[in-house]
């Protein structure tokens, strides 16, 4: 059973930082590409970024502006998200995604999803 759990959200300062957290189990965690997107209320979900099984990375630049990282950690099957100075547009449900090998920035091409965690910034 293949199970994503987000970590590291919680309540923060414009401009301040998190550091998300996505434990993986139950799949081949080198052979998945990790998504994070992010989920305002009344708004669709977006696009953040993501990471493929071979560390290549893309971001949403309109969203994020600059102020995210991506990585992974293949040993200890999670990914990470860091997200710097913080602004209250970046309030959300954050939410990581596996999918095989390669990077998506499209929702439904992704194969499983975590429950969320999340972020609020306060100005």
């Amino acid at each position: 059973q293949v199970q994503l759990v987000e970590s590291g959200g919680g309540l923060v300062q414009a401009g301040g930082s998190l550091r998300l957290s996505c434990a993986a189990s139950g799949l081949t965690f080198s052979r998945y590409a990790m998504g994070w997107f992010r989920q305002a209320p009344g708004k669709e979900r977006e696009f953040v970024a993501a990471i493929s099984s071979t560390a290549g990375f893309v971001y949403n630049e309109d969203s994020v502006k600059g102020r995210a990282t991506i990585s992974r950690d293949n040993a200890k099957n999670t990914a990470y998200l860091q997200i710097n100075n913080l602004e209250p547009d970046d309030t959300a449900v954050y939410y990581c995604a596996a999918r095989l090998w390669d990077i998506a920035s499209t929702p439904r091409l992704y194969t499983y999803w975590g429950q969320g965690t999340q972020v609020t910034v306060s100005a």
